[in-house]
């Protein structure tokens, strides 16, 4: 019966609807019955990368460090190219000052799904980081024009939408101040020839 059972997706489908409820429990902002319901799926289908990447967001949400690691490493054991997954680990990586490590797993977030503003978002504050603010501005203006497509339906999505742009002219100002010492330099240097 057992067999029966996994051959007709009965285990599959009982774990998809304890992932629907968890996607719904934290929309209403109860992580904690959430992640109960995301352990259910995961006890129900081990083998869904998805499960155990969203139970990590859901505890790196939670303020977790430790859990969520290991819930988005499991989902990269079975699918290296998970999107959230990628994109927890460079989340940790970046609160964890580890830039590289950070920009690396953005970067593979961001190449399964182009789409994601948060990804974009955090790409462009990893280059910021590292002193590249000149690809920090296209990735943050790229997050920007994402976030302004549902901006009009949604309060916060317009609060981050206005918080990029409010990085985008930070971005401006430090490119900017960066040419005119470029310059000044060069001045400097070519007088003293």
């Amino acid at each position: 019966m057992a067999r029966l059972v996994a051959r007709l997706g009965f285990t599959r489908y009982e774990a998809d609807e304890y992932y629907r409820i968890a996607l719904n429990l934290y929309e209403k902002k109860n992580l904690e019955e959430a992640i109960l319901n995301m352990n259910s799926a995961i006890e129900m289908y081990p083998r869904r990368a998805e499960y155990y990447a969203v139970r990590g967001y859901f505890r790196l949400q939670d303020g977790l460090i430790d859990e969520p690691a290991a819930d988005f490493e499991q989902a990269l054991t079975i699918n290296p190219y998970e999107v959230l997954a990628n994109y927890g680990k460079g989340v940790i990586a970046f609160n964890q000052e580890a830039f590289d490590n950070a920009l690396q797993y953005f970067i593979t977030a961001w190449a399964a799904d182009s789409t994601r503003p948060d990804t974009l978002y955090y790409l462009a504050l990893t280059y910021h980081r590292q002193r590249d603010n000149v690809q920090a501005k296209q990735y943050m203006q790229q997050a920007a024009d994402i976030y302004g497509q549902s901006a009009e339906d949604d309060r916060d999505t317009r609060k981050l939408m206005k918080n990029a742009e409010k990085w985008i002219r930070e971005f401006d100002k430090l490119i900017k101040d960066a040419e005119k010492r470029q310059k000044a330099a060069q001045a400097t240097d070519s007088s003293s020839s």
